[in-house]
């Protein structure tokens, strides 16, 4: 769970086999000025399935792919110019990863792609969007802290008119429910 620029964030990945996983994404914003009638407000819903090896005892490559939806409702106005939006969001996922990963600490960097499709009053617009961002965890075998920290570019930005946050920035608290292999003694 983490909080952060996006809101509040629910991340949740599972192993389906020792190198095939399935990850599920959700964010949620609610959030009004209180001396202006300024608001912005969010869902997203994302989900997505990859693969992931470990390389020796502390690497780790993993690469994922995805597809995600949602809606934006926001107001912001600031003077003379104001924007008011009500879209929705479509949005597919490339996601590669390079870890380092021990018991206690994690460190990874993850040079996210994205396409979104944001449509509203019947235009739709894509956005490609090339999203670095590094990951720390620190902890014990079950709880980490964690945060991350990127960037968002916009890399057809002379195509689209829509803004965007062009930071990721987000911090939370991470649990890992491991399985106990048994071994059989016979």
């Amino acid at each position: 769970i983490n909080y952060g620029l996006s809101g509040s964030d629910f991340q949740a990945a599972y192993a389906v086999s020792d190198n095939i996983g399935v990850v599920f994404n959700a964010s949620y914003m609610n959030e009004t000025s209180d001396s202006t009638d300024n608001f912005h407000k969010h869902i997203f819903f994302e989900g997505g399935t990859g693969y992931f090896m470990p390389i020796g005892d502390y690497f780790q490559f993993e690469t994922y792919a995805g597809y995600g939806f949602g809606r934006i409702n926001s107001y912001q106005s600031s003077g003379v110019f104001s924007s008011y939006a009500n879209s929705y969001v479509n949005r597919f996922f490339v996601q590669p990863a390079f870890a380092f990963k021990t018991d206690y600490f994690e460190m990874a960097f993850a040079p996210r792609t994205c396409f979104a499709l944001i449509s509203q009053d019947g235009i739709t617009e894509t956005g490609v969007f090339a999203e670095p961002v590094v990951l720390l965890k620190a902890g014990g075998r079950g709880f980490k802290f964690v945060t991350q920290l990127g960037f968002s570019y916009l890399l057809n930005y002379q195509f689209v008119t829509f803004n965007y946050e062009p930071f990721i920035f987000s911090f939370g608290l991470q649990y890992s429910f491991r399985k106990v292999k048994s071994e059989n003694k016979f």
